[in-house]
């Protein structure tokens, strides 16, 4: 029982991951298209600002979901070698997030 219970959260960590993934590839696509917009369409105005907003909302979320994935990869009997992978990850992963939000606010405020 606990084998398939791993397996379950293995391939839902996956999941998560790729979902993760195609977030960031989106905004990557969405920003490099509103950037060429900006670029060679005098009648769209996007600020600078605006897309890196966008993007780093998108990337929030990605490292929100990416930290998830990295606590259900150990929810199974994780051995302590594994926790404390973990506590790095998500130190590192929340640090960066609230960094990425704190400048987000910023230039927020900027804007408004």
């Amino acid at each position: 029982m606990e084998e398939v219970a791993k397996q379950i959260t293995i391939n839902t960590s996956h999941a998560v991951e790729i979902i993760a993934a195609f977030i960031i590839g989106t905004a990557i696509l969405r920003v490099l298209f509103s950037y060429l917009t900006f670029l060679w369409v005098a009648k769209k105005k996007v600020s600078k600002e605006e897309l890196r907003v966008q993007f780093g909302s998108s990337v929030a979320v990605a490292l929100e979901l990416l930290l998830g994935a990295d606590v259900l990869a150990t929810a199974v009997a994780p051995s302590w070698d594994d926790i404390g992978k973990l506590a790095a990850i998500a130190v590192l992963r929340t640090g960066l997030n609230f960094f990425l939000g704190k400048e987000l606010k910023e230039i927020k405020h900027l804007d408004a």
